[in-house]
């Protein structure tokens, strides 16, 4: 009984100790970060002034010019893998494959700005490859497979604008859309236009262009049909929390001549970018597309495409 009574005394003297030191633990901890919050907000309160100052750099007269880009890659691999199978027809058979897909998106800009005149310029690629090796290629004889484009979209754009107020601009704007890998300027669509530019925040901008003509360039002419319309243009660039950024651009085409399919066309770009360390970070780029004329090829009369680029990104 006696030693019983002794274990139970250092086991209860062992257990208060312990809690004697996680609680002097958790008060050392708060003292630190009590310590650290006024350098923590001086830290906050300089990259808020860095950030004004940069902003400040980006409306003054001269060039400026940067670069982004992401990448992504995705390898997949089955080997007998009873759920992927297709009896009926053993050329689709992926029981025994591999599947490769790389992709990229890269966008450049060139803008400078004037105390009377601006003038934008930016370039977009979007590519994405895949590769499908069947198990099976061959006992069917078949070629060694390549990489197969499956994203593959080039956008130039170009505006000028000449200032009649500090927000409002009489501008220019040419714009040329198509493939870079294959088909290249088939179709190729380029718009030319005047009209105004209204930029009510130095990251938000508008272009309204009631007199556009939409060039565009095909081998299928009974298909895609140039004509004149009105030409719009939004866009819309924030830091939506620390280190996470958000560039959105809107390309709209809207046609003053009857058609069908309808010759209207459209361009809905979002790019959200995560910087973890000098300038590397994590990317996400989503396109929506609305072209009933390229929609007929498709088969799909709704005309509407989608396509997203998730992976490495790296910004300059």
């Amino acid at each position: 009984m006696r030693n019983i009574l002794t274990f139970l005394f250092f086991a209860l003297s062992f257990s208060i100790v312990s809690a004697q030191t996680l609680d002097d633990l958790k008060k050392q901890k708060a003292d630190l970060e009590a310590k650290a919050a006024p350098v923590v907000a001086q830290a906050d309160a300089i990259k808020a002034e860095i950030d004004a100052v940069n902003a400040k750099i980006a409306t003054f007269p001269g060039w400026t010019k940067g670069f982004a880009g992401l990448i992504g890659a995705n390898l997949t691999g089955r080997s007998n893998w009873f759920s992927a199978a297709n009896f009926t027809e053993p050329v689709k058979d992926l029981r025994n494959s591999t599947t490769t897909v790389l992709a990229g998106d890269f966008r450049a800009f060139a803008n400078k700005m004037h105390d009377k005149y601006f003038w934008n310029n930016t370039l977009k690629i979007q590519v994405g490859l895949q590769k499908l090796k069947l198990g099976n290629e061959k006992e069917l004889n078949l070629a060694d497979p390549k990489f197969q484009p499956v994203t593959d979209v080039l956008n130039i754009n170009s505006l000028f604008g000449y200032k009649l107020s500090s927000k409002l601009a009489a501008s220019a704007l040419g714009e040329y859309r198509s493939s870079i890998i294959e088909n290249f300027n088939n179709p190729g669509y380029l718009d030319l236009g005047v009209g105004v530019t209204y930029t009510p925040m130095n990251n938000l901008l508008f272009v309204f262009h009631p007199l556009n003509y939409n060039i565009v360039f095909s081998d299928a002419d009974d298909k895609f049909t140039p004509s004149l319309g009105c030409k719009i243009l939004g866009k819309y660039t924030t830091k939506i929390a620390n280190g996470i950024t958000w560039d959105s651009q809107l390309s709209g085409f809207f046609s003053y001549k009857s058609a069908d399919p309808a010759l209207h066309n459209g361009t809905w770009t979002n790019s959200f970018n995560f910087k973890v360390f000098n300038g590397i970070g994590v990317g996400f780029t989503h396109n929506m597309r609305f072209s009933p004329q390229e929609g007929v090829l498709l088969g799909d009369k709704n005309g509407l495409q989608t396509a997203y680029v998730l992976g490495l990104s790296y910004s300059l």
